[in-house]
């Protein structure tokens, strides 16, 4: 009987999105091999009291629904010492665990702060704040080490690791910043040492954000090279109400593939389905058509990642590995706000989220998990 509900509820996922999609085309080409999600909030969410179901509208383990769907990886951001105590070793180790037993491949995302980092601000642990250059390069591989070890050691290795995030303007502000690229090479590559003593096969990735720049990748990368940044992967952050065109993205990702010869993967996107709010707390994007032809609805949602997927797997020389959406299960929890430090402070994501107001998977999420076949291109809606 569990088995027959399961499958029932997998067909009414798909219907779903089959009824969300205004068109389909199969073409050649194989499976994302990279089909995931940003969950860092989950733990937070759930200590709080969220709640997430299946189709039917069956409580569920959220990382159970989302490999159901079909996605295959999970994300996972790292902070040193948050005010709030979420996104630490232990809280990576604990939600990794329970990714593996899902058959969930795993990202870890190392911010090298006790909050957010990203191309606006890359503040340094208040535990670094004071350390010389190369206790700060040492801080940076014994934290990476020490987490990945421990994954390690837990039976749960990391498959990708990000040696940074969103770094356009380098780390650890104002000694890593990219004013001075010895200094950025030093730290990243410390990172990345420290990744590979874990775990040489662990794949590391450097991550900027602003996708459809392609002046941005150039610039970094072309210094990446000159510095001897060590890296296996490029990671890119893309946002179509903030990044640019669809086809400035899909350029800038083919002129990086083409020039620098490695994958690419697009750790962060993501797209309203909704412009309703649910924790009393206003929407970072709220137009009801955030990017031309796409509307804020399911059906919206749903079409403009399976365009971001589709554009990831043209990427030439098959070296587009695939795509993470941002925050999937960042749903409207009192307590679980953008702000560590602030239990007030609300959520401005859930109506970007892979689970509606009511908890349930939207159609996205087969979309992203690739329920209907390589080649799958979903009109503008």
């Amino acid at each position: 009987m569990r088995r027959i509900l399961t499958v029932l509820s997998l067909l009414l996922l798909t219907a779903a999105a089959l009824a969300a999609q205004p068109a389909q085309a199969q073409g050649p080409g194989a499976r994302l091999a990279i089909r995931g999600a940003d969950v860092s909030s989950l733990a937070k969410s759930e200590a709080l009291g969220g709640v997430y179901r299946d189709a039917l509208g069956r409580r569920a383990d959220a990382l159970r629904v989302l490999s159901q769907a079909g996605l295959n990886f999970i994300r996972l951001k790292v902070w040193v010492n948050p005010a709030d105590g979420y996104n630490t070793k232990a809280r990576v180790l604990a939600v990794a665990k329970r990714a593996k037993a899902q058959g969930l491949k795993l990202l870890v995302d190392f911010h090298y702060s006790d909050t957010w980092a990203d191309p606006g601000k890359q503040y340094k642990p208040a535990a670094w704040e004071s350390l010389s250059f190369d206790r700060l390069r040492q801080a940076v591989a014994d934290h990476t080490y020490d987490v990945l070890d421990a994954l390690r050691r837990q039976g749960t290795p990391a498959d990708l690791v990000q040696v940074g995030n969103e770094i356009n303007g380098g780390l650890l502000w104002p000694d890593g910043s990219n004013a001075n690229w010895a200094n950025t090479a030093a730290l990243l590559n410390a990172g990345h040492d420290a990744v590979k003593r874990v775990s040489p096969a662990t794949k590391v990735v450097l991550h900027l954000a602003n996708g459809g720049d392609n002046g941005l990748y150039r610039w970094w990368f072309d210094n990446a090279a000159a510095y001897g940044i060590r890296h296996d992967v490029i990671g890119v952050s893309y946002y179509p109400y903030w990044h640019g065109t669809l086809e400035g993205f899909q350029a800038n990702l083919n002129d990086v593939a083409t020039r620098y010869g490695k994958p690419i993967v697009v750790v962060e996107t993501g797209y309203p389905f909704t412009t309703a709010d649910d924790d009393g707390w206003e929407n970072l994007i709220g137009s009801p058509e955030p990017y031309p032809g796409y509307r804020a609805t399911p059906q919206g949602q749903s079409a403009m990642l399976a365009k971001v997927a589709d554009i990831v797997r043209q990427v030439p020389n098959g070296l587009g590995l695939g795509l993470f959406t941002w925050e999937a299960t960042w749903t409207g929890v009192p307590g679980n706000g953008w702000d560590p430090a602030d239990p007030s402070s609300g959520n401005a994501w859930e109506n970007q989220a892979l689970f509606d107001f009511a908890d349930r998977p939207l159609p996205a999420m087969a979309v992203l998990g690739g329920a209907f076949g390589p080649g799958l291109r979903l009109g503008a809606a």
